[in-house]
């Protein structure tokens, strides 16, 4: 390997972490931006040597690992708990958590973001205001494929001191999952009882702890 291509490999992993270090101490879950913002610190203008999605969040699992363990696991159970008593909530919809909490690199200030599935999102608001949670309804431009997006109604609540994102789906919908924007790939889902496993999962390892 020659000196040029060791420093490109070298300044890649540097723009890494430094998104990963903006996307954990300010809360940032949009890659791109966070990866802007690390090559104009590091005064990088070269657009080959910008890192993949997949490096960045494979820097900020390593720098939670480093600088953030204790507070990040705790954080990160607690986030699940809160999402499966959400889920516990909207459970005639089928959610399912996707994202960063899924992941297990969510920031303390990252939303919440599931997966639901109804015939309307109008029957998913009942359903919120019949346990009195205020909410309100927006859009969100998700990747259907590889290269087809579609604008679904997105329903957001808090659930204790969390956002609640949660994206309506058509019925169906639940067979084929989105792109996910971090690898172009389906996105992974959980149900509640596989979150309520990584639930047990996290207990264990604090008792071992």
């Amino acid at each position: 390997m020659n000196k040029r291509s060791v420093r490109g490999d070298m300044l890649r992993r540097a723009l890494a972490q430094e998104a990963a270090r903006i996307m954990s101490e300010h809360g940032i879950d949009d890659y791109g931006f966070a990866k802007r913002k690390a090559a104009e610190r590091l005064g990088v203008t070269d657009q080959a040597i910008l890192p993949r999605n997949t490096e960045i969040e494979e820097a900020l699992a390593e720098h939670q690992r480093l600088f953030e363990a204790d507070t990040h696991d705790e954080g990160l159970a607690g986030m699940r708990r809160t999402a499966l008593e959400a889920m516990r909530v909207l459970e005639p919809f089928e959610p399912r958590l996707v994202g960063p909490v899924l992941a297990g690199t969510a920031t303390p200030h990252a939303e919440i973001s599931l997966h639901v599935f109804a015939d309307t999102p109008e029957s998913v608001a009942f359903r919120l205001m019949d346990n009195g949670i205020p909410h309100r309804i927006v859009e969100r431009r998700v990747k259907v494929q590889r290269d087809e997006s579609a604008q679904l109604p997105a329903i957001r609540f808090v659930a204790g001191s969390h956002e609640i994102d949660a994206t309506v789906f058509p019925r169906d919908g639940i067979r084929q999952a989105p792109m996910s924007p971090v690898d172009g790939r389906p996105m992974r889902r959980a149900s509640a009882a596989e979150v309520a496993a990584l639930l047990d999962g996290d207990a264990a390892g604090f008792s071992r702890a």
